[in-house]
């Protein structure tokens, strides 16, 4: 007996295995853990010994009514903190979100660096510290944002704030806006310049959010707080110092801002960056809230960046763009699809316990193409003896498109044989 293959009816199989499989592929699919070392700790993963469990450093006294220290370039790793949720008064850390908006206007050019601005009567009666503008001057952008950068200058801050919302009640009301955005859940101001006003409140935790944020999203205009001495025409010389006095002792410090109320008490988000035989360019960030004095402030802050820096070492597990894990794919135009991260997978480890650190990726399974790059589909797991200490969302690094009719037919088959 001879048989006759029909080539409408092998169509019809095929076509019929994809719908199959299709339907079983749009459920959700769970996700899978694949635990592995990361390649710059597989000879020491690899070795057999079980290493002892890690005790994590424990922080020096700090004099504050709450701070926190985070490592910037191991993705906002928090190394240490006290009291990081509860609200405080920002004093004129409320100047960041400030210096934010407006750098943020200046980006969509809505204003611009040389564009001058009028000295309302309300921005020269505003009280506290000041650039000492007055309203027979029209003050160019630049220069206000120096005034409140390195000054803190709250007559600067009020200028800025009409200038660029149109009036400080619409500006607060795009500061407010804006703190959501960033997700800073616990803030409420009142004002852009950081005076008393009930109600006006955040917390380290959200100022640790803001500070990250700045540098981030403008990294071209945070070189403002690095600036030691500034003073505007025709205002006191006397005036021109940065009261961040880190600036002048640590030449790693090159940020970011002070604040001072007597409900505030002294307070100081500052940052550093400094390099290493591994990993070079090392940013710690650290918050300071309700310190006693301006030297107390200063001297905290301190203490905080040092130990950061000795007591946990920054561990590079994946450089920008390299692929973290390689997962088959099916129906697609290649058969694996390379996971990785835009920029460079750190980690914060206590010294001398990089050894100890383990991967692990949680993806859906299985990965249907297409894909495009720069997708998100996986997150990375890191961990220290077994507890997870950071996670990092994982991109396609490269497009895998669909296959053709009879590449997904197959694949369609494979997977319903599975």
């Amino acid at each position: 007996m001879k048989y006759f293959r029909s080539p409408a009816l092998t169509a019809g199989i095929l076509a019929g295995v994809l719908a199959l499989t299709a339907s079983l592929s749009s459920q959700a699919a769970p996700a899978v853990p694949e635990s592995s070392a990361s390649a710059a700790l597989a000879p020491a993963a690899a070795s057999g010994a079980a290493p002892a469990a890690s005790v994590l450093p424990q922080p020096p006294g700090i004099a504050a009514k709450a701070y926190l220290l985070v490592d910037v370039t191991a993705g906002g790793q928090q190394l240490a903190g006290s009291d990081i949720d509860e609200l405080v008064e920002p004093a004129s850390l409320t100047k960041l979100m400030t210096a934010y908006l407006v750098f943020d206007a200046l980006r969509a050019k809505k204003v611009s660096l040389t564009q001058t601005c009028p000295v309302s009567e309300q921005a020269w009666k505003t009280p506290g510290s000041r650039m000492f503008i007055n309203p027979k001057m029209q003050v160019p952008v630049e220069d206000l944002i120096k005034g409140m950068v390195v000054q803190s200058g709250n007559d600067a801050t009020v200028a800025l704030a009409e200038c660029v919302g149109g009036s400080v009640d619409h500006f607060v009301q795009m500061m407010n806006d804006q703190a959501l955005t960033l997700g800073m859940k616990a803030t409420t101001y009142k004002n852009p310049d950081g005076l008393p006003a009930p109600g006006h409140m955040t917390t380290a935790r959200d100022l640790a959010t803001l500070a990250q944020r700045l540098m981030r999203d403008f990294p071209a205009d945070v070189g403002y707080y690095a600036i030691k001495k500034y003073h505007y025409p025709g205002t006191p010389v006397s005036n021109e110092n940065n009261r961040n006095t880190l600036l002048q002792r640590d030449p790693t410090v090159d940020g970011l801002k002070t604040g001072h109320t007597d409900a505030a008490g002294y307070c100081l988000v500052v940052t550093a960056k400094r390099d290493f035989p591994n990993l070079s360019g090392r940013r710690l960030l650290s918050v300071v809230l309700g310190a006693a004095s301006e030297a107390a402030r200063a001297n905290e802050s301190q203490k905080l960046l040092n130990w950061g820096y000795t007591a946990y070492e920054g561990v590079k597990l994946f450089d920008a763009g390299q692929p973290a894990a390689t997962p088959r794919v099916w129906k697609g135009s290649s058969g694996t699809l390379k996971l990785g991260s835009a920029s460079a997978i750190v980690v914060a480890a206590p010294a001398g316990d990089a050894a100890k650190i383990t991967t692990e990726v949680a993806r859906p399974e299985p990965l249907i193409a297409p894909f495009k790059q720069g997708q998100a589909v996986a997150t990375l797991k890191i961990k220290l003896d077994g507890q997870v200490i950071e996670e990092v969302p994982l991109i396609a690094l490269e497009a895998v498109d669909e296959a053709g009719f009879l590449g997904r037919a197959w694949d369609a088959m494979r997977l319903w044989m599975r």
